[in-house]
């Protein structure tokens, strides 16, 4: 992918980056807040201290992924809108499921996707995004789903 435009690709999932598959932002304005405070927003000013039960932030998926064309392997990085389609949830829900099984990202490894791919918008960033993700086998579930099958857990409510 060497010009500005996207590009759209068949590839196979080759491995996922368990460690750190989501980040957390504010549930107003979905800023991203640092990983020691996830109590007050400093873009929106938002500081839940009348239910301090209550949330005030929520995971977004971030997955940093190896793919294979018929000629290369390379990392992509995946944001939220993207992995729902391979995950089927939030990243709240997968996060408290991952808890009790920690390699469930594998569940997608040797999948073929179509990926459409763009240059990332940030200069720094390493990794070319995946914008759009879609499965290719006729029998594809989500991730959330294979587990709940596999571990016989129930949706949450």
């Amino acid at each position: 992918m060497e010009d500005k435009k996207m590009t759209t690709l068949m590839c196979t999932v080759v491995a996922i980056d368990h460690t750190n598959f989501c980040y957390g932002v504010c549930s107003v304005c979905e800023k991203s807040l640092p990983e020691n405070n996830t109590n007050s927003c400093k873009y929106c000013n938002f500081n839940n201290k009348f239910n301090p039960n209550s949330s005030s932030s929520k995971r977004l998926f971030r997955i940093l992924m190896s793919i294979a064309t018929d000629t290369k392997v390379f990392v992509v990085i995946i944001f939220d809108r993207a992995a729902r389609v391979l995950f089927g949830c939030s990243a709240d829900e997968f996060f408290d499921l991952a808890k009790l099984h920690p390699f469930a990202g594998r569940f997608l490894e040797g999948e073929m996707l179509r990926v459409t791919l763009s240059k990332p918008k940030n200069g720094n960033a390493q990794h070319d995004r995946a914008v759009s993700v879609v499965p290719l086998r006729s029998g594809f579930w989500p991730v959330i789903e294979t587990l709940r099958e596999s571990y016989g857990v129930r949706a949450r409510s």
